[in-house]
């Protein structure tokens, strides 16, 4: 399915295949977080916050409980002291990445970074 079967029929975009997509991987730090994940491959929460420095713990474990929510992030928690938290993609997250990494070729080809 593509953009092209809904043109002229949207009424609310909330309500297409690319609304949903939005829904999953929009806002700021989604995007990041999966990246960072697929560079990763596990990753615990603090190691998280300190690559990725401007977010706060509170919005960090918010946009990871989303991602969690929709079935984009696993939690992985381990019984211990002090306790043990790490975050993987699922496999339904891995279905994504050539997507990102679509847009990171873009913004090599568009940007004044990386190599030409």
């Amino acid at each position: 399915m593509s953009m092209a079967e809904f043109k002229g029929k949207v009424k609310n975009i909330q309500d297409t295949p690319f609304g949903y997509t939005l829904s999953v991987i929009g806002g700021k730090w989604k995007m990041v977080i999966m990246y960072l994940l697929a560079e990763g491959q596990t990753v615990r929460f603090n190691d998280l916050k300190r690559q990725i420095g401007a977010i706060t713990y509170k919005t960090l474990s918010s946009q990871l409980k989303e991602l969690e929510a929709d079935g984009m992030v696993i939690r992985t928690e381990y019984p211990q002291i002090p306790p043990k938290v790490e975050y993987s993609l699922t496999d339904k997250a891995m279905n994504l990445l050539p997507v990102l990494e679509g847009l990171c070729e873009w913004g090599v080809k568009y940007s004044n970074i990386g190599p030409r």
